[in-house]
């Protein structure tokens, strides 16, 4: 796409968007632009109404009847079937619960299972801290495992996998620099070696069409409040290739995995397939919203939402090179769309006194450290203006160094 010249080019873009009617689905204040919904998506308009009913009629009505009427007991597995078509999964392959920590710790320990003779379990150095904690709280807990991590050492992956690898954890998209995996070549990769893969994809589920079962894939976790816009808590997903539902140990045993939870058994008996990687009681509220924009999914075509995305993430490093290089930024983020997901990364000196500045400009992106700016681009309600409006709010702020003003320096608790 050829970089727009001026803002009624990306009027006339915005015009012959062909999902741009999505936007109207979700409530988005006049007066910022929402650059962040890689880290929390927008509210769908019927999220509210759909809370209102489960706390109104199936929890004030129906009461504990609607464990059973209202099917808030099989939720987690209904919900999953909704999912599965989202990340190329099939129906009894995934479910809904918990976080994603919780969920990569039940995956690592199965997966662990599946390779009792193997005590390597490889990550990526730079992988989002909580994979990484999960993964050294299973290993040490377990005893007797190597952690191995690409980047140590400028290693690489193919360079760390051998004969002694059990498990190999990765995320599809970077969750810094937005950089892209390619599953089936990563996954065809650590098969030959005889190892699992268990993949993160907390930053492509929404962003993108992935392809689980036609990759390969033997597990993957993920959570909805990014780029699903689920809410804030919105409960996580674990996917289990069907192959693995009879042979993986899912070391959380809670009475909502159990084969007959109200038989209220001593002994703890799996339950079949995909179920079994429940635990305890569902916090049921923080469902309602991800089923109000799983209607909005149902809807979309993913292709449409990834043409869009690589539009919306090339538009912006081409503006931002152009209008604000002389300022000091640099992309961090990889310069092919097909290699990045649907965020952007630039570098600054003061990248995070600069994210402020564009925040209290009603520019919202965010900040990780060292020194990385954040820009999330979810395809279904960020529009073209919305990426030209963002840069010239961001040159203005680099050209007259608003970001120095010591008000911009104050660390805040979430970045």
């Amino acid at each position: 796409m050829k970089t727009p010249t001026n803002r009624d080019d990306c009027e006339a873009l915005d015009r012959d968007d062909p999902i741009r009617s999505f936007r109207d689905q979700f409530h988005l204040p006049t007066d910022l632009i929402y650059l962040d919904g890689n880290s929390l998506g927008a509210l769908p308009k019927t999220a509210s109404a759909r809370m209102t009913e489960m706390v109104e009629n199936e929890w004030g009505r129906g009461l504990i009847r609607s464990w059973n009427d209202a099917g808030w007991f099989d939720k987690p597995i209904a919900v999953g079937d909704r999912i599965a078509p989202l990340i190329g999964a099939d129906d009894g392959e995934v479910v809904v619960c918990d976080s994603t920590s919780l969920n990569l710790f039940k995956v690592i320990t199965a997966a662990l299972s599946l390779r009792p003779d193997r005590r390597v379990v490889i990550a990526e150095a730079a992988s989002f801290p909580t994979d990484l904690y999960m993964i050294e709280g299973a290993t040490e807990l377990l005893g007797g495992y190597e952690r191995r991590h690409i980047g140590d050492h400028d290693s690489t992956l193919e360079d760390l996998l051998g004969e002694d690898v059990a498990v190999v954890v990765l995320s599809h998209v970077d969750y810094r620099t937005g950089k892209l995996h390619d599953m089936k070549t990563v996954t065809e990769l650590v098969h030959r070696h005889g190892a699992l893969i268990i993949w993160d994809l907390c930053h492509s589920v929404g962003a993108m069409p992935v392809h689980l079962n036609e990759c390969g894939a033997d597990f993957a976790v993920g959570c909805t409040y990014k780029y699903l816009n689920g809410g804030p808590g919105s409960p996580a997903f674990v996917f289990a290739a069907l192959r693995h539902h009879d042979h993986a140990q899912q070391p959380l045993s809670g009475w909502h995995g159990h084969a007959e939870p109200f038989a209220f058994t001593r002994a703890y008996t799996p339950a079949a397939g995909i179920g079994r990687y429940r635990t305890g009681t569902p916090p049921l509220l923080s469902y309602a919203p991800l089923e109000a924009t799983l209607q909005i999914w149902e809807q979309a075509d993913l292709d449409a939402v990834r043409a869009k995305s690589c539009q919306l993430t090339d538009m912006f490093i081409a503006l931002v090179e152009r209008e604000c290089t002389d300022w000091g930024m640099t992309l961090a983020s990889p310069r092919d769309s097909t290699q990045r997901g649907s965020q952007v990364s630039f570098r600054h000196q003061a990248s995070y006194e600069v994210m402020q500045a564009l925040i209290a400009h009603g520019v919202i992106g965010d900040f990780r450290a060292p020194d990385l700016m954040r820009f999330g681009f979810p395809a279904l309600y960020v529009r073209y203006t919305d990426v030209w409006d963002a840069v010239k709010v961001l040159k203005e702020i680099l050209a007259t160094e608003q970001w120095r003003n010591d008000r911009y320096a104050t660390r805040t608790q979430v970045t």
